[in-house]
């Protein structure tokens, strides 16, 4: 979907899903010289906006780029970019809606660009980001799951809570932030459009998720044959069934902490009777390592 249209607004739960067009000041009962005032449109040269930090999207699509760039020098843009003044730097502003129309106006050679200036907190700029292009449907599955985790983590949100913000069931949201424990190279192939999230998901409880993986990509299957393949190599390792998924909040903790020690971390909790944390070494250096932190010297 283009860049250059509006995305539709959602009801949320504490404002996290306004959408855009409430920030940018829309009136239903407003004639246009008040909703234009309400909008405080203005340009600004190109050269005083930066990215956002809290853009969740990673990459561009050289083909889409091109075809905006090309919308942009015919049509100019029509939506302007959604901006906060830079608490660094006061004379440029952080983009929080737009960064691709911002790249695609400098491709044209634009020199101003119209831009919507808010005061957002980081908290505000990240729930806009994410569902801006959640709802333009612009992120890969590990962006998107990146974006989740940094609203739960950084600022507290429940999966519920994000799940209603930008239209997507709860299920949906835990599944997604599941992909975050993925291994390097299985991400790859999501961030590279090889394998699919229904996919990667299909993986996640094998023996050897990378192997898998790698054979899904290879002969080009779909979620359904990617879970027969799964059911059959773990009857072959042993006939035991599957071990259950773990639930988003245990798959996020692993995540936080393999990042932490640069290490597997296996997580098994057990409800009432409790659970264990496994810590995989693969040199005494890495040992020592473990046993220097847990205990402090």
């Amino acid at each position: 979907m283009s860049d250059q249209n509006e995305p539709p607004r959602r009801p949320g739960n504490r404002g996290l899903g306004r959408g855009l067009s409430a920030l940018l000041g829309e009136a239903s009962q407003a004639d246009d010289e008040t909703l234009q005032r309400a909008r405080s449109i203005r340009t600004m040269p190109v050269e005083r906006l930066r990215p956002g930090r809290y853009q969740p999207r990673q990459s561009f699509d050289d083909k889409e780029m091109r075809s905006l760039v090309e919308s942009i020098r015919r049509q100019g843009i029509l939506q302007p970019i959604l901006v906060r003044r830079d608490r660094d730097e006061p004379e440029l502003f952080e983009i929080v809606a737009g960064e691709r129309r911002w790249r695609a106006a400098q491709a044209a050679q634009l020199h101003e660009i119209p831009v919507v200036v808010r005061d957002l907190s980081d908290e505000d700029a990240l729930r806009i980001a994410l569902v801006e292009n959640i709802q333009r449907q612009d992120l890969n599955p590990l962006e998107e799951a990146e974006g989740y985790r940094r609203l739960m983590q950084e600022f507290g949100h429940g999966q519920t809570e994000i799940a209603e913000a930008v239209g997507k069931s709860r299920s949906h949201v835990a599944n997604a932030i599941r992909l975050l424990g993925l291994p390097d190279r299985i991400k790859s192939y999501l961030r590279e459009g090889k394998l699919t999230a229904g996919a990667a998901r299909a993986v996640l409880t094998a023996e050897d998720p990378v192997g898998l993986a790698q054979e899904i990509v290879e002969r080009g299957l779909n979620v359904r044959e990617a879970e027969a393949i799964r059911r059959k190599v773990t009857k072959a390792a042993g006939d035991a069934p599957p071990r259950a998924p773990k639930d988003a909040d245990t798959a996020a903790l692993e995540q936080s902490l393999r990042e932490a020690l640069g290490l597997a971390v296996d997580v098994r909790h057990k409800g009432r009777k409790g659970g264990e944390v496994r810590i995989s070494y693969r040199s005494l250096e890495q040992l020592d390592e473990i046993c220097r932190r847990l205990t402090r010297h």
